[in-house]
């Protein structure tokens, strides 16, 4: 049982404290032009940025750009070794707000994206990231499957999406990590994850606590879902609603298992290292203090930051498929 990130494959029990939804590299001209806010495309200041977070305890990453969105896995490489954090890159396809003029993206058959999710898992991700005419695969293997929705329901296309992910989990054993735009769509996510016949426990859905409707947490925790909260740095610490307070709630109605943190730091205002605040250790420190002060202890701290992130992302690749 490994964990599969960006320099190779390591012991869980080596992760420690991990950001279960990050961003690190964003480098895509779609993005330099509609998008300016996330241009992340710069290793020095995410080597800046990721050193503190490391100082601050943080030992793994999971960067949740998949293909041909801004993804860059040699950037991803040159970050984990200077900072000495573990970075796992991800698979599968974003909005389609990513891929305007890629037709591929939308067209193509969940048996196709399958088998692409499954190469860049087991054997490299391309060097061109699919942009090109070529594919050049390179040493750097992602250890997610990343899918997303737009809507409440998925469309075609979507759904699409989520069958490929699961076929790729099913011969990778690779977990998968999902976008909820504004948070919502988690329920019917989840109907089609279990119409799909995927394992719940291997999946983690993202951004939900940009939604404050306790039963809404509660219906997707009880069908045995992960959920990632990750708008701590964008509200008030503590808020009524806001990401401290859910968890304060969920914990409460034992949920512990099945919840997990990041920053979603796509945000450039968000890093010290690019003159933002609070910076993207802040979720270590700042809110690890807001967490005490709600009555979050220690051992519940480390289910979030440490415990649960390794099970999820433990998996069994089994031997390369020729």
């Amino acid at each position: 049982m490994i964990v599969r990130t960006i320099l190779g494959d390591i012991e869980p029990s080596t992760l420690g404290i991990t950001y279960f939804h990050e961003h690190l590299i964003i480098d895509s001209p779609l993005v330099a032009d509609r998008y300016p806010h996330i241009l992340l495309n710069e290793v020095e200041p995410a080597v800046v940025e990721v050193a503190e977070c490391v100082s601050a305890g943080v030992g793994a990453m999971v960067d949740a750009m998949p293909c041909a969105a801004g993804r860059d896995v040699a950037k991803l490489g040159k970050i984990s070794a200077a900072t000495g954090a573990h970075v796992i890159a991800a698979t599968g396809l974003h909005t389609a707000r990513y891929y305007p003029g890629l037709r591929w993206t939308r067209a193509e058959s969940a048996d196709v994206l399958a088998e692409l999710f499954r190469l860049d898992i087991d054997e490299g991700i391309d060097s061109y990231d699919y942009s090109g005419p070529m594919v050049r695969r390179t040493h750097y293997r992602a250890g997610i499957i990343k899918v997303a929705t737009l809507g409440e329901r998925p469309d075609d296309a979507e759904r699409r999406a989520f069958e490929a992910a699961v076929l790729a989990q099913r011969a990778t054993g690779a977990p998968i990590l999902t976008h909820c735009e504004d948070g919502r769509g988690g329920v019917a996510q989840v109907e089609l994850l279990m119409e799909l016949g995927a394992p719940l426990d291997r999946v983690v859905l993202s951004h939900t606590d940009k939604q404050s409707d306790l039963s809404y947490h509660r219906e997707l925790l009880s069908s045995g879902v992960n959920l990632e909260y990750d708008q701590a740095l964008r509200r008030s610490p503590g808020e009524p609603g806001g990401t401290a307070w859910l968890l304060a709630q969920m914990l409460a109605e034992g949920f512990g298992d099945r919840l997990l943190l990041g920053t979603d730091g796509a945000r450039r205002s968000l890093w010290r290292s690019l003159g933002g605040a609070p910076g993207l250790a802040w979720l270590a420190t700042g809110f690890v203090e807001v967490l005490d002060d709600m009555g979050i202890d220690q051992r519940a701290r480390r289910r979030l930051f440490v415990e649960n992130p390794a099970r999820v992302l433990t998996f069994d690749p089994g031997p390369p498929q020729s």
